[in-house]
């Protein structure tokens, strides 16, 4: 079979034409369904033009018999079409669903301006489309052409009128799309953008309350919602008020059609039963051209989701697996890093060049805005506008599984992620729960005893972003799921920004055992103390390597410029 147009088109339009059997198929069983339908109209004509001028009570059982059986399978032929619609929704939510997390995932992670739960809210729009009534309208509109067909049988005159009067019904719809499809896409674009306003400011309502910005918050998100309520107002009154004209138009070429038929009748050119017979067949032929403009809503609607939905595949393309290595030992090399980031002119880190030995331990300092926490995502391969190359044991960072590599990296954010579960699964990265490595990571990072002190100890749910814990029992725990499992390399960004003196003398032991046990680790701080711990220190500045090197030599060096700083200024 020759492939349509649309499939070349994007990686969604492939994956819905797998399902073209499931919907061929509905369109086999909407056939039965539909002529079928022909059913009352045939049995009006049998009753009015044999069995009551024949008066045989025979001929009136075998017709009301066969009429039955034919509505039992048109029954039948219904509820088939149903579920195969909804088993192939459930089909299409089981593939595409795991390629919208993904895309959502990469969409949160490059920081770009889309909601990331877009693709989610896509999807779900056109599922509905695609197992409801919308597509159900658009199997059933070929149908108009029979029913005209049987009309024309009837009489061509009442044919030729029939063909009138769709023609009209499909202006009337053209004309219904033209003026509500620009509403409906400006209500919902409005809808979606005070939706995604009240969501971005829930996150930091905090800081929101406390300060007595709420008022002001309010104030700009009534102004998105009011937009978003008159563009609503405004949609639902064009399509009130084309509704009103297309139900004008349908009961009044229905009526007309009786009266038509009637004329017919007087005139001895029409039975009585072929009279009522076409005013059914009439109302039965506008019916789906009546769906397709009840249900243009829906189809902007479900339109307007799958190109939103090929979008967002489209800018986040699904990654390829990588390879799958040896266990990595640890070695890191930086070549020629450079990290950007949209709407900015210059680098975040510019030409960054170093090496990182196994089981060696580097503090990175500098100045705010220097781009430390940016060089920790680099290392960990976070970070999306990044140029250069990111080496673990010889081997581009990029190239590797993510979920073979994933367990040999242990990292700690700046700002720390908690999810919804309890802490034994949050240090278990909620993976398969191994309750001895679990508390082997609580205890080299000094927070066993903490975790008993909890009511239900390590089965302790933590809330959504674990806000039943202090910032400092956050970072703690956030520490030991990076430690977790042994992994090769810990990059680790501002670990003790949080932290009491008993959780710096921890992280201290931690770091020092993680040495012992040949575990490269980078530490990004701002903690003199920390300083004494390494082996390697570099500095940023502006984005760059200021110095870099063995710890004593890099501060000998930072002592002697200063000096000399000192005696130039004197």
């Amino acid at each position: 079979m020759r492939k349509p147009v649309f499939y070349e088109r994007s990686e969604l339009a492939r994956t819905l034409w797998v399902f073209r059997r499931e919907f061929l198929w509905v369109a086999v069983f909407s056939l039965v369904a539909n002529m079928l339908m022909l059913t009352p109209s045939i049995y009006l004509l049998q009753i009015y033009d044999r069995v009551l001028y024949s008066r045989s009570e025979l001929t009136l059982i075998v017709v009301t018999l066969f009429m039955v059986l034919f509505f039992v399978i048109m029954a039948f032929a219904e509820r088939i079409r149903s579920r195969l619609l909804v088993r192939s929704g459930m089909r299409i939510d089981r593939e595409l669903n795991p390629r919208a997390f993904m895309a959502s995932f990469e969409a949160y992670l490059r920081q770009t301006r889309r909601n990331p739960v877009e693709a989610f809210s896509s999807l779900a729009t056109l599922r509905q489309f695609l197992t409801g009534q919308g597509v159900l309208a658009f199997l059933d509109s070929p149908w108009v052409v029979i029913y005209i067909a049987v009309i024309f049988l009837l009489h061509p005159f009442l044919g030729w009128l029939s063909v009138l009067f769709a023609g009209i019904q499909i202006g009337v719809a053209w004309y219904s799309h033209r003026m509500t499809d620009q509403s409906i896409r400006c209500a919902s674009d409005a809808g979606i953008n005070s939706v995604e306003y009240v969501q971005g400011k829930l996150r930091n309502m905090e800081p929101l309350h406390a300060m007595g910005m709420l008022g002001n918050m309010r104030d700009r998100w009534l102004k998105r919602h009011t937009i978003s309520r008159d563009q609503n107002s405004m949609s639902f009154a064009i399509q009130n008020r084309q509704q009103a004209m297309t139900k004008f138009v349908r009961l009044s070429m229905q009526s007309l059609t009786l009266g038509a038929a009637a004329l017919l009748v007087i005139d001895g050119k029409l039975t009585p039963g072929a009279m009522i017979a076409a005013n059914m067949l009439m109302a039965r032929a506008l019916q789906p051209l009546d769906m397709l403009v009840a249900s243009r809503k829906i189809i902007v609607q479900a339109w307007m989701a799958f190109s939103r939905l090929e979008s967002v595949f489209e800018a986040f393309p699904e990654r390829s697996g990588g390879k799958v290595y040896n266990e990595p030992q640890g070695n890191m090399r930086l070549e020629n890093v450079n990290a950007t980031a949209p709407g900015r002119e210059t680098p975040i880190l510019d030409g960054l060049t170093a090496d990182i030995p196994t089981g060696s331990v580097l503090v990175v300092v500098g100045p705010s805005g220097s781009g430390k926490s940016t060089l920790a995502r680099c290392m960990v391969g976070v970070w999306p506008d990044m140029e250069g190359k990111i080496l673990i044991d010889g081997l581009s960072i990029e190239s590797w599984d993510r979920r073979e590599l994933g367990p040999h990296i242990g990292y700690l954010p700046q700002d720390i992620e908690l999810l919804d579960g309890t802490i034994a699964e949050n240090i278990a990265r909620f993976g398969q729960l191994d309750p001895d490595k679990v508390v082997e990571a609580a205890k080299r990072t000094g927070i066993h005893d903490m975790i008993l002190r909890f009511p239900g100890g390590y089965d302790t749910r933590i809330g959504e972003s674990g806000n039943m814990l202090s910032a400092g029992q956050r970072q703690r725990i956030g520490l030991a799921r990076a430690i977790y499992g042994n992994p090769a390399i810990l990059v680790l960004d501002e670990p003790n920004a949080n932290l009491d003196e008993a959780g710096d003398i921890a992280l201290v032991d931690a770091i020092e055992d993680l040495k012992k046990h040949g575990k490269t680790v980078v530490i990004i701080s701002h903690r003199p103390y920390i300083v004494k711990i390494a082996d390697l220190l570099l500095m940023l500045k502006e984005g760059k390597i200021i110095h870099f090197g063995a710890r004593h030599a890099v501060l000998e060096k930072t002592r002697s410029q200063g000096k000399q700083q000192v005696e130039s200024a004197g």
